[in-house]
């Protein structure tokens, strides 16, 4: 199974490739970052890892075994015991239930790791996928709301059922060290 990595300043290569690469994919689905965000990827990245320095959001990637970049996961706005879950998964990662896995695990990470009680996310009416993901992994649905201009749906997730038992540590994520 891939590896979820802390963001890092090393994996701004991988990273830009990655989102350059599946550009097109990703706009199929949702909104497209703009010719800023690769001119500018650099500035982004670093930004990024201040956010989380700030511990305002914990960005996220996946790497699989040969050290590529599979996908990105991330727990943003985070605030009150909540964040809201956004993730990206490869073209050629797709439809192998990385998506469901990550979800899943990132959901272990949010209440064992950075002590959140619940989590938010959303996609669009047309994104069969990332609805199932959401579904499979435990998110209800709580309301209707426009992404990017288009119809979509908003989800909640309770964490209760993955607090850790007293005395216990979740599995550890590779830190901004790379431990």
């Amino acid at each position: 199974m891939p590896e979820i990595q802390l963001l890092r300043p090393g994996h701004a290569p991988a990273l830009l490739a990655f989102e350059q690469e599946n550009r097109s994919y990703f706009a199929g689905s949702i909104s497209d970052r703009g010719d800023d965000y690769f001119a500018r990827f650099d500035e982004q990245h670093r930004a990024r890892l201040a956010e989380q320095e700030a511990g305002v959001c914990y960005f996220h990637v996946l790497v699989g075994a040969e050290d590529e970049m599979l996908g990105r996961i991330n727990l943003v706005d985070v605030a009150d015991g909540s964040a809201e879950l956004g993730y990206r998964i490869a073209e050629s990662a797709a439809g192998r239930g990385l998506a469901t896995w990550a979800v899943r695990e990132l959901c272990d990470l949010a209440a064992n790791s950075y002590g959140l009680t619940s989590l938010r996310a959303g996609t669009t009416l047309d994104n069969a996928a990332s609805r199932a993901v959401l579904a499979r992994s435990g998110f209800t649905v709580v309301g209707e709301r426009q992404l990017s201009g288009r119809p979509g749906l908003s989800y909640l997730r309770s964490l209760a059922d993955f607090t850790a038992p007293p005395g216990t540590r979740a599995r550890p994520v590779s830190d901004a060290r790379g431990r």
